[in-house]
């Protein structure tokens, strides 16, 4: 791709070796409710998309499955490579799919595919580097900060899950690594905090933030509304509750007002959302700025434009002069956990 659309210099070691080469990836987005996959082809230092189709991966029973049905449906040959990123951990090319129950490993990807280059990365850390295939308009920004202060980059992603990664800064680019923060433990500060944190730990037992601050969480947060309220729910609402994603149908009704419970429970996701934005910054010393990945943010972006966010962002302890030189941005482009896999499947070390 052309250096106008790099936003960020991340640590690409391959890319120059690459330059005048030709070659093809499938690239790869594997989480809990879909599997995205495309084919780009790296000609005349252009890395550019060729086709992509989405998958429902409950109705598979293996990444391998979609991989060969995505090739044969498409009459493809074998690419030179396959990168993924995947939701999850991955400890020495393997994976397990935190909700879903898949196992993916890179041998049995070789094996049953015939290709030899395969790399499997944690989706956010495949969002870390799709940063590097995006534009400005790819972006909301919720604060500018201060631009010219250096450091290292957080991106924090509510989706079905909740994901965390980082990108340290070595004074000339970025390089992306994975976390596993979104199940560290949540932290409740206020007495409706504390009574919502006794109703998850009855309902999970271990209640992190992943519990509040992704698409369950926002269900569960309206199901403890609805019983400490005892309003009753409107005929309208519980049809479509029924109907559609329930998380999806609560953020909806609150963006457009339709709910006083609904718009409660996004008035404590966002704050919860906030503090995890503000615990991760701090953590990381992410001065270089912060990104709200996943699928939430981009749907929910006039609540998080409302002084709510970030009034609970900077709500810290004897830190809000640091937080406030921060960028905060949300991400807009849904493609950018596969940009990212395509990107590290042709420049990166595999």
């Amino acid at each position: 791709m052309s250096d106008e659309k790099w936003q960020i210099p991340l640590a690409l070691p391959n890319r120059n070796k690459m330059k005048g080469k030709e070659l093809t990836v499938i690239a790869g987005d594997v989480g809990g409710t879909k599997t995205n996959l495309a084919l780009y082809e790296l000609m005349n230092d252009n890395l550019e998309v060729q086709m992509e189709k989405s998958y429902h991966s409950a109705k598979y029973p293996s990444f391998i499955e979609i991989i060969k049905l995505f090739i044969s449906e498409n009459n493809l040959q074998l690419p030179d490579r396959i990168c993924a990123g995947v939701a999850g951990p991955i400890t020495k090319g393997v994976a397990e799919i935190t909700n879903l129950s898949w196992e993916l490993d890179v041998k049995d990807i070789q094996k049953e595919t015939g290709v030899e280059k395969v790399h499997l990365l944690n989706d956010l850390e495949a969002t870390a580097f799709g940063l590097a295939g995006l534009k400005e308009d790819d972006f909301i920004s919720l604060c500018d900060g201060d631009a010219e202060v250096k450091g290292n980059i957080g991106i924090i992603a509510p989706g079905t899950g909740l994901g965390e990664a980082g990108l340290y800064w070595n004074g000339e680019s970025y390089h992306p690594f994975p976390t596993e923060g979104g199940h560290c433990d949540f932290c409740p500060r206020t007495d409706l905090d504390i009574d919502l944190f006794h109703w998850l730990e009855k309902k999970y037992g271990i209640v992190s933030w992943e519990k509040v601050v992704a698409g369950p969480g926002i269900y569960d947060i309206y199901l403890f509304l609805r019983s400490i309220r005892n309003i009753e729910e409107p005929a309208w609402l519980a049809d479509a509750l029924k109907q559609d994603d329930p998380s999806a149908v609560i953020s909806h009704a609150a963006v457009n007002n339709k709910d006083l419970i609904c718009s409660e429970t996004m008035e404590h996701f966002v704050r919860y959302l906030a503090r995890e934005t503000s615990n991760l910054v701090l953590k990381m010393k992410a001065t270089g700025g912060i990104f709200l990945g996943g699928g939430i943010p981009p749907k929910i972006a006039p609540l998080l434009q409302h002084e709510n966010y970030y009034n609970n962002y900077l709500n810290c302890d004897r830190m809000q002069n640091l937080l406030k030189q921060v960028p905060i941005k949300i991400i807009t482009n849904d493609k950018t956990a596969l940009i990212g896999a395509a990107w590290y499947g042709a420049f990166g070390d595999i």
